[in-house]
């Protein structure tokens, strides 16, 4: 295990900090998704602990994400409090099984994850969920008004598959430090109804609060470092304001797109580099 941190270390956290936080801040994924395969394979820290640092940058994301005006005005905060109460659970599930596992085992479940996510989110790059601004957006769906002004309306389907989701989206965010977004997001957006940028912003907002759980655990286990967390949250902070702003400009299906590859991309890296 990691001991101590040198000052390029801290640097070159807080540089892969900032490129993650803007990609996380985009796809509503908290950076963490792309912060790990850096941390492990680029920077020589140890699975665990690039975990633990990588869910104190996912609650730096989901701070600044729900702070934001924009956001604010698309999060579904019914919806996302219900699908909530799964998440933690599962993050607490998850934040004790990820110490009872080996890191090649970790890696390889974070590897087939990604390229699951990311063949889903590219078959289904075209798929829209906007309803005419009359139709009844029921219970636990909503309304919005996107980039052109114009309003759009949604509805919230098989909500059992997305409680389910959840469940397990916070499992994998404690055991892996991604932040349960990158599970939470296609499925919300595939599956259930839910408009692209009401899954990113709802997705951010409750990533934060899962992560937290997970935190605790592995400050607990000595397993965090702070100087590099304190790296990391820095450089997350600046990329999620970037990727906040640019991201609310792109069109949904170049968000699938750039979410897709960047996926595909994670999961090469991370299963080339096993022990």
């Amino acid at each position: 295990m990691l001991t101590e941190v040198s000052y390029s270390l801290a640097l070159l956290t807080g540089l892969s900090g900032i490129l993650a936080g803007a990609l996380g801040g985009m796809l509503g994924l908290g950076g963490g998704v792309f912060l790990v395969p850096v941390l492990v394979q680029g920077l020589g820290v140890p699975m665990p602990q690039a975990v633990a640092v990588s869910l104190t940058t996912v609650i730096a994301t989901s701070n600044v994400l729900s702070a934001s005006p924009s956001a604010r005005a698309v999060i579904n905060l019914r919806l996302g409090f219900l699908l909530e109460l799964l998440t933690v659970a599962g993050g607490l599930l998850g934040s004790i099984t990820a110490l009872l596992v080996t890191q090649r085992t970790l890696m390889i479940t974070f590897s087939v994850v990604m390229a699951t996510m990311s063949a889903l989110t590219f078959l289904r790059r075209d798929h829209r969920n906007n309803l005419p601004a009359a139709i009844d957006p029921g219970r636990w769906g909503g309304r919005f008004e996107d980039d052109a002004g114009q309003l759009v309306t949604y509805q919230v389907k098989r909500l059992p598959l997305a409680l389910a989701t959840s469940f397990v989206a916070g499992n994998l965010s404690t055991l892996l430090g991604i932040g349960g977004g990158v599970v939470k997001v296609p499925v919300l957006n595939a599956w259930c109804g839910i408009p692209m940028r009401v899954a990113a912003v709802t997705s951010a907002f409750m990533i934060g609060v899962t992560a937290t759980s997970g935190a605790l655990v592995y400050l607990g286990r000595g397993l965090l470092l702070p100087t590099l967390a304190a790296a990391a949250v820095i450089g997350v902070r600046i990329g999620s304001t970037l990727g906040l702003r640019f991201g609310g400009r792109w069109p949904a299906r170049r968000l699938k797109i750039l979410l897709a590859v960047v996926l595909a991309l994670v999961s090469i890296l991370m299963i080339s580099r096993l022990p």
